[in-house]
């Protein structure tokens, strides 16, 4: 008996079909992707609407995301400041209140006669060392007293004209007596400081025209 050989598949036979082998096929194919590309460069570089909506929405989300950015900042130095103020000035009803209390001390003070001051000095010494006390509690959260001289020029920022006073020798409008003390808390007004002011009389040594009052800062 004569021996059968095996059958051959396909994949044994080096020659191709059309009689082409594989590398040969695969530079025609690569040949035909060229050629292809040569025709229309618009298959490497893609579809350039489809590019230009893509930049435009990266360009628009970065937009809203610098805007986010700046409003959480501002959001941010908005709390920052109203902690601030909250911190400066939120005494500031509670010390308005209490002002009255450094009103009626220094009052308190002034009322002694001059002939009593002797028999009274350690009350008088007791009411003062109060009032320094009372004051030292203003300083330490930034409350500081509004207090001007008699000649200084009246400034409606800070001073409150309460009455005016004829022939003082000063010039109209400017401060004569200080009825109370006004005060400041941070860079805000706690109270205006309630004054008497010179009323010029025409012709007078004080005279300002007609007597008016001169409140230009």
């Amino acid at each position: 008996m004569s021996e059968e050989k095996p059958a051959k598949t396909p994949s044994d036979d080096t020659p191709q079909e059309n009689g082409e082998s594989a590398p040969d096929a695969g530079a025609q194919m690569g040949a035909e992707a060229a050629a292809a590309v040569n025709e229309d460069p618009s298959i490497l570089e893609g579809d350039e609407g489809g590019k230009d909506a893509l930049e435009a929405e990266l360009a628009e989300t970065k937009d809203r995301l610098l805007r986010l950015a700046a409003e959480l900042e501002n959001t941010r130095r908005r709390a920052e400041r109203e902690k601030q103020d909250a911190a400066r000035y939120g005494a500031a009803s509670f010390a308005r209140d209490v002002l009255s209390v450094a009103d009626n001390l220094r009052r308190a003070i002034d009322a002694v006669p001059e002939e009593e001051r002797a028999n009274a000095s350690a009350i008088i010494e007791g009411v003062e060392m109060t009032e320094r006390a009372l004051h030292s509690a203003f300083e330490r959260h930034g409350i500081k007293p509004i207090a001007p001289e008699p000649g200084d020029k009246f400034d409606a920022n800070f001073h409150e004209a309460m009455f005016e006073i004829p022939n003082t020798g000063l010039p109209n409008g400017a401060i004569v007596q200080v009825v109370e003390t006004g005060y400041m808390i941070g860079d805000r007004l706690l109270r205006a400081a309630r004054v008497g002011l010179a009323k010029g009389e025409a012709g007078g040594n004080g005279g300002g025209a007609g007597g008016k009052v001169d409140t230009t800062v």
